[in-house]
């Protein structure tokens, strides 16, 4: 097998990473490994859970991307990865992992991929959403109650003390790195369509 193209889609939480995955996803099929960056925090399991619920999760130093790297590299050359498994609820990596294999098509998603120069070189092309703060809060607010056990005012003020911070600080600058910039993420149906008829044309 040849080696994988690797695509890197960044963007602020909620700004439509997920969704524009999807649509390269239901394109390419079989033919795709998804790799989110969520799935490579540090394991905290050695802290009180009360010091775990403080952690900056928001912080680039709280990825484990010399793991994330190492499974990129192995990817690239045909090996099969066990990529980890984060629970978001008590901030520790759980024993099961999942089996990735090597296929014609990587993504890696996360909002801090192109902050690290090692990772965002093993890309081929970098997507980066960019979406308005208030629709990204709000999509921010739906999942972190309905998919991590969060209540809302947890999430605002999580939002407000380290996210939005590290969105200003790391996530926005790193838009320079991007190939390809697409505004309003899953929205802009022209922007995905154009970026899935490149990948189609790249691997076929």
């Amino acid at each position: 097998m040849r080696t994988p193209f690797v695509i890197g889609i960044s963007g602020g939480t909620g700004s439509g990473k997920s969704t524009i995955t999807n649509a390269i996803r239901s394109e390419v099929k079989d033919k795709i490994t998804t790799i989110p960056q969520d799935s490579y925090y540090k394991n905290f399991g050695h802290l009180p859970l009360e010091e775990r619920e403080k952690i900056n999760f928001d912080h680039p130093n709280t990825l484990d991307n010399e793991l994330l790297i190492e499974h990129i590299h192995q990817l690239k050359e045909g090996k099969q990865i066990q990529m980890p498994v984060y629970d978001f609820k008590t901030h520790t990596r759980i024993e099961e992992t999942i089996t990735k294999n090597p296929t014609k098509l990587i993504i890696i998603e996360g909002i801090l991929i192109f902050e690290n120069i090692e990772l965002r070189n093993l890309m081929d092309i970098k997507i980066f959403v960019d979406t308005n703060a208030d629709i990204r809060i709000l999509r921010r607010i739906q999942r972190d109650i309905s998919e991590r056990g969060r209540d809302f005012q947890s999430v605002v003020d999580q939002y407000l003390s380290t996210v939005r911070p590290m969105h200003i600080e790391f996530v926005e600058p790193s838009k320079k790195y991007a190939h390809v910039i697409i505004p309003e993420g899953g929205q802009n149906k022209i922007g995905i369509d154009m970026i899935v008829s490149k990948i189609k044309h790249i691997i076929d």
